[in-house]
Formats: C-alpha cells, structure tokens, sequence
C-alpha cells in the first residue's frame, strides 16, 4: 500500500510539473513584443538589447521555465512543439548571451575566444544537459526536423541575420511563422537579390546549401529556392523568368555580424 501511495505521489507530482509548460510560450512572446522592432520595410527587426536588459528577470523567468522540461516529456510532444520549443529557446539563450556583455558588445563574434566559437561555448541548460547554441541548431533543429525554413527561424544576433521575430513560435502557427520569415528573408533586398543579370544571396544558402537539397517542399538545390520566390527577388518579369528558369548564376554575398541592434 505504501509502494503505491509513493507511485501515485510521484505522478501526481510528475504530471503538475508537465501542466506547467506553456506550449504558447507567452513569457517570450511577451518579451520580444515589448524589445524587437520591425523595421519600415518589415523585413529586418532590431532588438532593444538595454530593454532587454532591463526586463532581465521576465528572461530569466523563461530561460528557466526552458530549462526546466526534461527530455522525456520533450519526447512526449508533437513535431511542431518540439520545433517551436528549440527554435524558441535558440533565439532567447542568445539575447541572454548577448546581455553577458552588453553594451560593451559590437558582435555576437566578440564573445567567443581563438579556441571556442559563441555557438559551441555551453552556457545553459535543455533537456538535461549543459548545452550550446550549436547544439540546438545542428544537433536537433538541422538532422531532426529537415525544414530548412528553420534558417529563417533562428536568430543569431547579427545584421546579416533573417529578423527576429517579434512574437514566440507556436506549435499551431509553425507553419505559417516559418512560411512568412522566409518571405520576409527573400523579400530582403540587403541580403538576397537580382543585380546585373546574377542573383546575390545571403552567404546562408552557401553555408547550408546541404539543407535547402533535400526536397522539402521540392527543393533539390539553391536555384529551386531562387525560383519559388522569383517574385521576392525582383521586380523585373524577364528576371523572374529567368529565375523560374534556374538559369541565373549565383554569388554570394559577405555576411554582416554586427549586432542587430535598435537604432542601428
């Protein structure tokens, strides 16, 4: 009878703790509605680090209700929470990574050393573990989900970036969340676009060419990408036609690392 009074206790208790995620992720999306702005074009965001900063307890209230969840009940959770959740729990470690150093930081770069990368320094805790951002992204997000769009998702601090968004990602609207980051990316003409007759894109479809060739969404190559958002790209139809054609060489463009940072 004890033995089972421990069991119930235990799932009880087991089961109030799982009752507590907010698969919302209102705590977040509180936040980055009060500190990430849109810029005029609404393509581009920049984040109101001293804002941030200022509201470090509401981040850190977050941080640990992330840290919290344990890897079982992870396991337990649908595709699309399992995603929202990373991709989440990605761009809000980085902004407290940022704030390490803030205001004395120009670039994201500025915090990691000759031996470690920012990306690969473990700072926090997920699912268990002392993690890094590395991990999130080409651990988990990269292998486990296959979505390229993630690219468009995950934020890391910089200029050349797609923007952060300024809401939390949601199980019931990841698609639609992914679907309009990547719009809003290709629509970007700072860091995708058509001049003198080749498209330039951002050095993200170079790095992780690999990601946008294996059929999501029909992808097979860079170009498929280029020519579903021909439209995105430029505004002249015989460019576009090239471009649905895939017959439009590709160059890359240098990424910018300066911070993403409002008023900039």
């Amino acid at each position: 009878m004890k033995k089972l009074l421990i069991l119930w206790f235990g799932l009880v208790m087991a089961g109030s703790a799982f009752a507590q995620i907010d698969h919302g992720h209102r705590g977040w999306d509180a936040l980055v509605k009060k500190h990430v702005k849109w810029l005029p074009d609404n393509k581009q965001s920049r984040v109101d680090y001293a804002g941030f900063k200022s509201d470090q307890a509401e981040l850190k209230q977050v941080l640990d209700n992330l840290s919290a969840v344990p890897r079982v009940e992870f396991d337990g959770w649908t595709k699309p929470q399992q995603m929202a959740f990373l991709i989440n729990a990605y761009n809000a470690f980085t902004v407290d990574l940022i704030l390490t150093r803030y205001p004395d930081v120009k670039s994201i770069k500025d915090l990691g050393s000759l031996l470690r990368s920012p990306w690969r320094k473990p700072f926090f805790m997920l699912l268990g573990a002392k993690r890094h951002l590395d991990w999130i992204e080409h651990e988990q997000l990269r292998p486990n989900y296959a979505d390229p769009r993630v690219h468009a998702a995950v934020n890391c601090a910089s200029t050349g970036c797609p923007a952060l968004r300024h809401e939390a990602f949601t199980a019931d609207r990841l698609e639609a969340q992914l679907d309009d980051g990547m719009l809003r990316f290709m629509g970007d003409r700072a860091r995708n676009r058509v001049r003198d007759g080749q498209v330039e894109a951002s050095s993200i479809f170079k790095w992780f060419r690999e990601d946008f060739g294996r059929g999501h969404q029909g992808f097979r190559r860079v170009e498929d990408v280029f020519a579903r958002y021909a439209a995105q790209l430029s505004d002249d139809p015989a460019e576009q036609a090239a471009l649905r054609a895939k017959t439009m060489p590709v160059s890359f463009l240098a990424y910018d690392w300066s911070l993403n940072v409002l008023g900039r």
